[in-house]
Order: structure tokens, then sequence, then C-alpha cells
């Protein structure tokens, strides 16, 4: 597991250095820091869940180990975005007319 820490959204509650003090740590002013990588181990991951899930303002975030090449690509012709799109052409579909 790993973790992202975005200090621009802390707002100081120091949540995250009561539950996982070996990853979070607090400035001068209460606002958290992420100490280290943000890697954690597989023991330790409780700890950090609960600072990520009891933090009031969102600022600690899981990030996805996966890779866009591990993501299957929808076969072709498969929903296409661009047959969606609110362009003059189909402007009746989608409820506007001028």
């Amino acid at each position: 597991m790993k973790v992202h820490l975005d200090r621009t959204l802390c707002d100081g509650f120091g949540i995250c250095a009561k539950h996982a003090p070996e990853y979070f740590s607090l400035d001068d002013w209460g606002y958290a820091s992420l100490i280290g990588d943000g890697t954690v181990p597989e023991a330790d991951r409780d700890a950090v869940m609960r600072a990520l899930m009891d933090c009031p303002a969102h600022a600690i975030m899981e990030l996805d180990e996966r890779r866009p090449d591990d993501v299957a690509r929808p076969p072709d012709g498969a929903d296409d975005p661009a047959a969606r799109l609110k362009v003059e052409s189909n402007e009746a579909e989608w409820g506007f007319t001028r």
C-alpha cells in the first residue's frame, strides 16, 4: 500500500498523527507531514487506513498500484464516448432547439 498526503488540503486536526505516528508528523502549526515516501507495509496498513478514513479534510489518499497497461481496453466499437457528444447535428436528441 502507498499513500499520499496533500498538504494543501490539511486543516491541522492531527488525527492522522494520532492513529499512525510512524507515518505522519505535525509541524509547529499542527499541519501534517508524511514521514518517508508513503510506502506502508501490510503490518501497518490498518493504522494508516484508520488515519485515512478519519481525516476530516480528506487530505490522505491511497495511491492505486495499477498501471494504465493493466486496465483492459474495451473491445472495438464498444460505447464510444464521442457518440454521446452534444453537437448541432444531434441537438434534437438532447433537448435543445434554437
